[in-house]
């Protein structure tokens, strides 16, 4: 397997190429979470994601973590929340930019909480702000939460999964905070063209579900917080479909307009 990398306006470049590559088995592309981003942050995509691919297989979920600075004195998600409450529009939080997991998950609970809190994006996730002090909270993705924890400049809140995590045990779930509507993964997986054979499609996944039970590379994924979370083509394909609806109406709700 040859992996060519075409990076550009968040994954765009790489899902047109594919979008219209012969489905002859040959290509494939890395897909995620960032199918649903991208059609309600960019109104005229060179592909429609539902219909110009076919899910093959689910590589595994990862939560973001909800942390504070330690000078907010925020230990719960309650905490943070009768802040938010007490003073409408005083709390901020940041995210790695629009439509960014960071920004999804700290959307998600704006909503599920119903309270009134800036959101402002960084270029780099404006983790050292709310280190600082100068930004209430975080929804960092999990793979960078433990070099960020080191700094024992932030409290942990809870992470945005249904259920605790291994990587760190004693964070409460955000269901266990109270708020299930919170609940944000952000998922990988693999996708072909469109019009692929199902043998071939039926094959691959196969084989990569196969591949995803051997020890080593689940304690490898389980060490970057991603969980692998097997299911048939079928199932892939429906997930995948009820993930970019779920998309389509959290901007809605949340008031995320186009970028372009």
């Amino acid at each position: 397997m040859v992996i060519e990398t075409k990076p550009g306006a968040g994954g765009i470049v790489g899902f047109a190429d594919v979008a219209k590559a012969d489905p002859d088995g040959y290509t494939f592309v890395t897909s995620s979470t960032s199918l649903g981003t991208g059609s309600v942050l960019h109104s005229h995509l060179p592909y429609d994601p539902l219909k110009d691919f076919v899910p093959v297989v689910m590589f595994g979920v990862q939560p973001n973590v909800l942390v504070a600075s330690k000078d907010s004195g925020f230990k719960t998600v309650a905490d943070l929340i009768a802040a938010a409450k007490a003073k409408p529009g005083a709390l901020t939080f940041a995210s790695a930019g629009i439509g960014s997991s960071s920004h999804m998950a700290g959307e998600r609970l704006r909503l599920a909480a119903s309270i009134d809190v800036r959101h402002v994006p960084f270029r780099d996730g404006g983790l050292t702000e709310v280190m600082a002090g100068r930004i209430d909270y975080y929804f960092i993705p999990l793979a960078a939460a433990a070099s960020a924890l080191g700094s024992g400049k932030l409290t942990v809140l809870a992470v945005s999964s249904p259920k605790r995590v291994a990587l760190l045990p004693d964070a409460p779930s955000i269901v266990e905070a109270g708020y299930p509507n919170a609940t944000f993964r952000f998922w990988v997986g693999l996708s072909a063209p469109a019009k692929t054979p199902t043998t071939i499609v039926g094959k691959l996944h196969d084989a990569a579900e196969k591949a995803l039970q051997d020890p080593g590379l689940k304690e490898r994924l389980a060490k970057l917080g991603v969980t692998t979370e097997p299911m048939s083509v079928e199932a892939f394909g429906q997930f995948v479909k009820d993930d970019i609806a779920g998309t389509a109406q959290l901007a809605k709700e949340a008031h995320i307009e186009p970028l372009d």
